[in-house]
């Protein structure tokens, strides 16, 4: 099964290029069913991967090859499905699946399907990508394709004044979080020399003390990139102006895609927090006022969007909490439902 993990974020990827490059060739028409079949061969070596037992095995691996090589420094683009990852990768190829289908639909009238559709599978491509990524510098790679894909896609019908200003307040406010979580990757960088998740974390736990400056310097960056990508306070201002995008768009950004990042870089360098248990409880804090903030934003609502937008935000305010208070699983029990309603 390991040999087929790149079809998980490589499947959308190359639907996006084919789009961009041979777009030229097809038809309206065609553009939705080329996506829809990227998005359903994710979709589908996932679900394989549940039959072959993949939940209760050794984490899968996967090198492709070497991306760079500096000295004995060789970051690889490389791929781990282990339990955390095969829940995230589960829910987004299954409801991003569902809304490339919904969009059928939807996007039928457009004129410009070509550039929504190769966004769409490159937005689902980059989210995959984050998360099966074995090293920081490939997981910040689809961290970055995210939030470019989510700027395209917000501002989508970019004529409107009002939509083109939505798109660029979500792309400016979520890379004051980037930048927090690329100085992050920067310090780790420079204190192990090596970038790879899992050998990074076990010589943090090794070689770091609990509470030493350092590891809460750390865990604040990471802390801050999920901050803006989880759209929680205080940089929950981009998403109620998100819903400007198609309503596909809010769907996929809101439901189980975009802010969910956040949610899983903190799961997935929970050891750093452990490290720092003053951070760790700031993200509990964060969660509860941002679940308080967002639950009563939504009573003074009257637009059916802006009350999902701030649903979302109070929802990924209890994750939050959940990952503050050291509940893992409870975090993932909370996105699963959520997810699919």
């Amino acid at each position: 099964m390991s040999q087929f993990l790149w079809l998980i974020p490589g499947s959308p990827m190359l639907g996006a290029l084919i789009i961009a490059l041979l777009g030229g060739y097809l038809k309206q028409r065609h553009f939705s069913i080329l996506a829809s079949c990227a998005a359903a061969v994710a979709f589908l070596t996932v679900l394989l991967a549940w039959l072959m037992g993949a939940a209760t095995s050794q984490p899968l691996q996967q090198t492709l090859y070497t991306w760079i090589g500096v000295g004995n420094w060789m970051p690889t683009i490389g791929f781990t499905l282990d339990r955390l990852a095969l829940v995230m990768v589960s829910v987004v190829s299954s409801i991003g699946l569902l809304i490339h289908i919904y969009s059928i639909t939807f996007m039928a009238g457009d004129s410009d399907q070509r550039r929504y559709y190769f966004f769409l599978n490159l937005f689902l491509a980059g989210m995959l990508l984050l998360i099966l990524a074995d090293n920081l510098l490939l997981l910040y790679l689809g961290w970055e394709l995210v939030g470019l894909c989510s700027f395209a896609l917000i501002g989508f019908w970019y004529r409107d004044p009002l939509r083109a200003s939505a798109g660029r307040k979500a792309f400016i406010t979520t890379r004051i979080g980037d930048l927090s979580l690329a100085l992050g990757i920067f310090l780790l960088f420079n204190e192990f020399n090596e970038l790879s998740v899992s050998v990074l974390l076990a010589n943090a736990t090794v070689q770091w003390e609990t509470g030493s400056q350092m590891t809460i310097l750390a865990a604040l960056l990471i802390l801050g990139g999920a901050i803006g990508k989880s759209a929680q306070l205080p940089l929950q201002i981009w998403l109620p102006d998100a819903m400007a995008g198609p309503s596909p768009v809010s769907a996929l950004i809101h439901a189980a895609t975009m802010v969910t990042a956040g949610v899983y870089l903190i799961a997935r360098t929970y050891p750093l927090f452990e490290l720092a248990p003053q951070v760790q409880w700031s993200v509990a804090a964060i969660g509860t006022l941002t679940i308080v903030y967002g639950a009563s934003a939504a009573l003074a609502q009257n637009d059916i969007k802006r009350v999902l937008a701030y649903s979302t935000i109070s929802q990924v305010g209890y994750m939050f909490l959940a990952l503050g208070c050291g509940a893992n699983a409870l975090a993932l029990h909370v996105l699963l439902p959520w997810s699919l309603s």
